[in-house]
């Protein structure tokens, strides 16, 4: 079976090399372009760019799949690329560019996505952080028959998977990567035999994983403490929660609810266990922080250098 690969980020990187090392014919490798990153914002490759290279698989990186977008040319040599590769069926998982339809209907199979939830459940692009966030106490892995809708095809393969009560996103993230690398060749080679049942998805229960935006990261103290807890586990590592103080901003990392009562955003305790700060409802235990340019560090490290008193009050949104 010929197989064009879709993907950008290490969640893709992973799928890619599991099918790699199930030694699928590997025509042709789509990834975005590269990116500036870094302190230095030099431009850096994809993870799955980078496991094409070293496994010399061919790579395109067009900016655009639209043939009537504004990047025509890149949509276009695309699309003779494939033609050239012929594959069976296109892989696609965390790519981050709409497939339009003569993509979709290019391979004989069409294409296949790998998405981290169990849908109709948390349909697009952060399946992995909402969950967390929503409180969900278990996610999974769909492999999909795409269509032209947002995550809306046809279930091939589902495998659920547990949410622990201190994953954050990145953990959940490093379990989910290698299942969908397992279910995505397990699904292969279910249709290489023909016996692939595609199973429409359930009417009800349909959210939407709406892209995690920098903004989000303020925590807003009115919020109950359970639901701010959930949250610095979802945007970590990106794009952390963040409080103000005396003017500075601060990352917070792991925290957990306890009682207490004050206004929100204010100190209640500080001990090498934890910054204690009143929420909208019950209380938040901070037990890792980071100081601008610092490092993320335990509370008792964090408070060596810096001052916290009980009756500090932590900016609040208004």
């Amino acid at each position: 079976m010929k197989v064009a690969f879709a993907g950008t980020p290490e969640f893709a990187q992973t799928a890619l090399a599991r099918l790699h090392a199930a030694r699928y014919e590997l025509v042709l490798v789509l990834t975005q372009p590269d990116r500036p990153a870094g302190r230095g914002m030099k431009l850096q490759a994809s993870p799955v760019k980078q496991f094409a290279l070293e496994n010399h698989l061919p790579i395109t990186q067009p900016r655009s799949l639209r043939l009537d977008g504004k990047y025509p040319d890149d949509a276009a040599q695309t699309r003779e690329a494939l033609l050239v590769a012929r594959p069976d069926v296109i892989v696609v998982a965390a790519y981050g560019l709409i497939l339009p339809t003569w993509v979709l209907e290019l391979p004989r199979l069409g294409c296949i996505n790998i998405h981290a939830s169990l849908l109709p459940r948390w349909r697009g692009a952060a399946p992995i952080h909402r969950a967390i966030e929503a409180g969900d106490t278990q996610t999974g892995i769909t492999i999909m028959q795409m269509d032209a809708g947002l995550d809306t095809g046809d279930m091939l393969l589902v495998e659920p998977l547990a949410i622990r009560p201190d994953d954050t996103t990145a953990s959940l993230h490093d379990r989910l990567a290698p299942l969908g690398g397992r279910l995505i060749v397990e699904a292969l080679e279910i249709a290489v035999s023909g016996g692939l049942t595609a199973t429409p998805q359930p009417q009800a229960g349909v959210t939407y994983a709406h892209k995690i935006e920098k903004a989000e990261a303020a925590i807003d103290w009115r919020a109950d403490a359970a639901t701010i807890e959930r949250r610095l586990r979802a945007f970590d590592p990106f794009p952390g929660a963040s409080a103000v103080l005396s003017g500075e901003t601060i990352k917070c990392w792991r925290a957990e609810a306890v009682g207490g009562s004050a206004p929100p955003g204010q100190v209640l305790e500080v001990t090498d266990a934890g910054i204690t700060v009143a929420c909208g409802s019950d209380a938040l235990r901070l037990t890792e922080l980071q100081r601008p340019g610092g490092k993320r560090l335990a509370a008792k490290a964090f408070l060596q250098s810096a001052a916290l008193s009980p009756g500090d009050r932590f900016d609040v949104k208004v």
